[in-house]
């Protein structure tokens, strides 16, 4: 019998649970994380809409102008983070709502909401 990825079902559960309260309004939007092996991704997310208020990632230009940046470690989240951050002010949002998507709030996860934190976004 063939079994599933647990680490994969483990954090869709996760990912579940935490949805059912975490929902971003117009006043506080919801940011929203992805990482991969690779590279991470942040959106700002109105639900009430459907619509992305701002976003960035680690493959963006901006990202790509950083010098010794790169998406797989604290330093680039941490830029992207600064980015998402500077995108959602641009679009008159100052307060979100965090989603971790079902990733531990650690390592890069917690280093993307430290740069959001310190280039102005309240949450």
């Amino acid at each position: 019998m063939a079994r599933t990825n647990s680490k994969a079902v483990s954090r869709s559960k996760r990912k579940r649970h935490i949805r059912k309260t975490v929902t971003g309004t117009v006043e506080r939007p919801r940011l929203s994380i992805f990482r991969s092996a690779n590279h991470i991704y942040a959106q700002v997310i109105d639900d009430t809409t459907g619509s992305t208020v701002a976003a960035a990632s680690s493959m963006s230009e901006e990202f790509k102008k950083a010098a010794a940046a790169r998406g797989s470690n604290k330093d680039g989240a941490k830029l992207v983070g600064e980015l998402i951050a500077k995108a959602a002010i641009a679009a008159n949002v100052k307060q979100v709502v965090f989603d971790r998507n079902g990733y531990k709030y650690h390592g890069r996860v917690a280093s993307l909401a430290d740069g959001a934190r310190s280039a102005g976004l309240e949450f």
